[in-house]
């Protein structure tokens, strides 16, 4: 491992620790749709309501088990934080984990009796892909924050050293990849810290990764229902 690739992965890994607590949950509110609150009570006022089933990251309250901070972007691109009750939302991690039978640099596999996820990674060639990329001036610094009209995810301004290449998942003999739309501007990633869960009563496998260049860190989510594509859930887990 050379030297950039481990000064990321400390920083990574720091990020990591430090939020251990923080993870992509499932709105799960009856109702069909759930409260979001400034305040973590009750009677705090309601800044927003998610539906039912919607993707949110989530930071518990370690002094309060009964309310969870949420961050959620919406389908207006609309950013949403506060507070809802920990009864209307359910852990990604919670569900069945698919094992990782293989990781490295280059690809993450996992893999149950009906289920096989399939992560491929490589280098990225920035040379031939700079056309691609727009700036923007922040403070007298300019940083390339677009990819293909984009948003670039992992790489803090820098030059990307790697990507995706392919993201595909085999559930009960059906192959679903992941657009390509979706994974061409997540860069700097981790295959490390790729994992894979599976939600048997809904049929709905989420594929998640903490990837980025430390002070550029990301979360995302892939998310398959009934062996359909339905999202990716990206954010900052800070």
């Amino acid at each position: 491992m050379n030297l950039n690739k481990k000064y990321r992965l400390i920083l990574l890994f720091l990020t990591i620790s430090h939020l251990t607590y923080a993870q992509f949950a499932k709105i799960i509110d009856k109702d069909g749709y759930v409260n979001v609150r400034k305040e973590a009570s009750i009677s705090g006022p309601v800044v927003s309501k998610i539906k039912t089933d919607e993707i949110v990251y989530a930071f518990p309250d370690e002094k309060d088990k009964n309310w969870v901070m949420i961050d959620y972007t919406d389908h207006q691109n609309q950013s949403i934080t506060g507070y809802v009750h920990s009864s209307r939302i359910k852990f990604v991690e919670s569900y069945r984990e698919i094992t990782s039978t293989t990781f490295d640099e280059n690809e993450a596999i996992f893999v149950a009796k009906d289920i096989i996820v399939e992560i491929r990674s490589g280098k990225f060639d920035y040379e031939n892909n700079k056309k691609y990329f727009s700036s923007t001036k922040y403070d007298g610094y300019t940083v390339e924050d677009k990819f293909k009209g984009q948003e670039v995810w992992g790489t803090d301004g820098t030059i990307p050293i790697s990507h995706y290449t392919s993201i595909k998942a085999t559930i009960k003999g059906k192959t679903v990849q992941i657009p390509e739309k979706d994974i061409e501007t997540l860069f700097n990633v981790n295959n490390e810290f790729a994992a894979s869960y599976y939600d048997d009563e809904h049929d709905c496998l989420f594929i998640t990764s903490t990837n980025g260049d430390g002070a550029g860190g990301y979360v995302v989510l892939f998310e398959i229902v009934g062996g359909k594509y339905k999202a990716r859930v990206v954010t900052m887990p800070f």
